[in-house]
């Protein structure tokens, strides 16, 4: 077995609608009030990804941090990003549709190692399952 560390945020930012008219709101522990929605990362959970993300030698990324197309909800997507591609020496991986639009939205994708918007795809892989296309080419 691997020793895998999954880190999850401490702290978010929220909102009570997933668009611009709603107020962001620090929430400054892990459990969400019920009349919020979880939006993006806090300030907090932003600086523990990024001290994890320097330190690593492999990162997988799937899925934004938050909603990365609202401007005040994206800070935690764009750091993410910005210190996975600042990490010269991990292999860094991201997969799904909505990883790589964010990435496409920095400018920062040609510097990761692998980008795929085959998200669901790539857990699978990594789990271990047989895809269907790959083993279609491999019985060639």
């Amino acid at each position: 077995r691997l020793k895998v560390e999954l880190v999850l945020p401490v702290d978010h930012l929220c909102g009570t609608s997933p668009d611009e008219k709603s107020e962001a709101i620090d929430v400054a522990e892990r459990a969400i009030p019920a009349h919020l929605m979880g939006l993006d990362l806090g300030r907090k959970s932003r600086a523990l990804y990024q001290q994890h993300i320097r330190a690593a030698r492999t990162v997988l990324w799937n899925g934004p941090m938050g909603l990365f197309e609202v401007k005040k909800f994206e800070e935690g997507t764009r750091q993410v990003a910005e210190a996975m591609a600042d990490n010269r020496a991990a292999q860094t991986v991201v997969g799904g549709g909505d990883s790589v639009a964010a990435l496409q939205r920095s400018g920062l994708a040609a510097r990761f190692t692998h980008v795929s918007t085959g998200g669901g795809a790539s857990l699978e892989f990594l789990e271990g399952r047989e895809l269907p296309g790959v083993a279609a080419l491999l019985d060639r």
